[in-house]
């Protein structure tokens, strides 16, 4: 699935793929499979574009269950 919270977060931020790439050292290609839905990245990784982007685990990663029960 892709990550169309993390592509928006980056463009909010006015940064391209390989800006973002740069600041947290992995490659445009590694952000770009993120954004495609064709990586999973590490915790870690996901902690550092969080922190990059001035947003939390759940703002870019957490993908909300449509059929989870109300409560």
């Amino acid at each position: 699935m892709k990550n169309l919270k993390l592509k928006f977060a980056r463009m909010e931020k006015g940064l391209s793929q390989i800006e973002l790439a740069k600041r947290i050292g992995v490659t445009r290609q590694t952000i770009g499979m993120i954004e495609a839905g064709d990586y999973n990245p590490t915790l870690k990784l996901c902690i550092a574009i969080c922190r990059e982007l001035g947003k939390t685990l759940d703002d870019l990663f957490w993908e909300e269950d449509s059929h989870e029960e109300e409560k």
